[in-house]
């Protein structure tokens, strides 16, 4: 994980010898490769997405890729059914369901000029992706 602290950049590297050195990001190991560890910093919209079930993931999939916003608007109706978040700890099932309705009416006006189509096939393959971790 890489931060700037006072202007110094510091990080965790990962080497391959399990030895589990902390090291300067992008310093060389033992192995001669380096490995960085990163975060993704994720926004309310995209920690909004619920993982379920891999079955229901990859029809909202199809749907987001034939009807964009469908699948997304799917999605947001299993988060009322008990489906995981990363954002319900923090605001809720309720705010969560909405955030979920507001990305897929996102997607539904702005699929006219081709952006919300592109959206909502990004959106269904992360919902795959939470659904198969």
């Amino acid at each position: 994980m890489a931060q700037k602290e006072g202007g110094t950049e510091q990080g965790r590297v990962k080497t391959g010898d399990n030895l589990g050195a902390k090291a300067m990001a992008g310093a060389p190991t033992a192995g001669g490769g380096v490995v960085v560890e990163v975060r993704e910093k994720k926004g309310p919209l995209r920690a909004a997405i619920p993982t379920m079930p891999f079955p229901l993931a990859v029809i909202c999939l199809f749907l987001n890729t034939f009807i964009p916003g469908l699948g997304t608007f799917i999605s947001a109706f299993s988060v009322l059914c008990g489906a995981h978040s990363d954002l319900i700890s923090e605001r809720g099932v309720c705010c969560v369901f909405w955030l979920n309705v507001a990305a897929a009416l996102i997607q539904i006006l702005t699929a006219v000029i081709m952006v919300g189509w592109i959206m909502s096939i990004f959106w269904g393959m992360d919902m795959v992706i939470l659904a198969s971790q």
